[in-house]
């Protein structure tokens, strides 16, 4: 990568921190900063030193051993802002989140066999410690992005205003389902030559196609937010994707197993490993993070009304 791109990237990351830092100082706390939270802090700080110092097998885990520090560090902040957190108040879904992180991923490394837009390099031939890094990076994602979102609403104390409702109506949202239906499928359906370049109707379309479904079934939705005119889950998201995608890519760069992005748009204008475009694609991803998440809730419930 150019020196140009790498500055605009730094300065990219210093910007994002400078300002959650920022935030975070002007906020009114609740809570002390608790213990959890520094141990966080270790895990960045130890990881940058020995990354830096030629740890071998830090090199290697280093994108989930940054993730795993930014996650206590985070949930920390959290609970120092609103007095509870994830962690502090329900540390099994937090694990159950972490648990089912790595299957939905899994969905999207099953499309990328296929459209072939990113590869993992840089692990151990062992195959026990390949899934130890695939396990443990995995299963970073969906925490980051919804910790994440957790934090910027916590940062912003002040009761949400009502904003004019949005009612689609069964028509509008049969409408998303279609479109997210054709979104998820078309990609693979097409030649490969052409399905490479859309992949980005993959990070939109699960969240068009389920967003609908929970719904439907009175759980927690975007759409019912939208038509009670509620907006501050939406925007985080949104939020929480850039923050964590310019995160994921600035850790990815210096670490020994990285991502490669292989996508055939704009190779030449890499913001460290990620093509340009793609950051695009971050804030539509933590969209559908929250909408795939919800529906697994939203399943686990009609199955449990159906047993019982």
């Amino acid at each position: 990568m150019s020196a140009i791109r790498l500055i605009i990237g730094l300065l990219l990351v210093v910007s994002v921190v400078v300002y959650l830092v920022a935030a975070y100082g002007r906020a009114p706390k609740r809570r002390r900063f608790p213990a959890w939270g520094w141990g966080g802090v270790v895990i960045l700080g130890a990881g940058e030193v020995l990354l830096f110092n030629g740890s071998h097998w830090v090199a290697i885990y280093f994108t989930p051993t940054a993730w795993t520090g930014y996650l206590l560090l985070t949930d920390a902040a959290i609970f120092s802002l609103r007095g509870e957190s994830r962690l502090a108040g329900a540390p099994r879904e937090f694990l159950k989140l972490a648990f089912w992180s790595v299957p939905l991923w899994l969905i999207f490394e099953a499309y990328n066999l296929r459209l072939e837009n990113w590869t993992y390099v840089g692990l151990p031939a062992s195959p026990l410690l390949q899934a130890v890094g695939y396990v443990w990076s995995f299963a970073t994602i969906w925490p980051a992005i919804l910790e994440t979102a957790d934090f910027l609403v916590a940062l912003r104390p002040v009761p949400e205003r009502a904003a004019r409702p949005v009612a689609l109506g069964p028509p509008g949202h049969l409408s998303l389902i279609m479109l997210g239906l054709v979104m998820v499928t078309v990609p693979v359906l097409a030649p490969k030559s052409l399905g490479q370049y859309l992949f980005g109707a993959v990070w939109v379309g699960f969240a068009l196609l389920l967003d609908p479904l929970n719904h439907f079934a009175r759980q927690r939705s975007l759409l019912g937010d939208l038509e009670a005119g509620r907006r501050t889950t939406f925007y985080t998201l949104l939020g929480s994707g850039l923050v964590c995608g310019i995160l994921w890519e600035f850790w990815n760069y210096w670490a020994a197993a990285q991502w490669h992005y292989v996508f055939p748009i704009l190779q030449g204008w890499k913001i460290f490993e990620m093509p340009l475009p793609g950051y695009l694609g971050f804030p539509a991803f933590a969209v559908e993070c929250f909408v795939m998440y919800e529906f697994l809730g939203t399943l686990r419930r009609q199955l449990r009304a159906r047993s019982g």
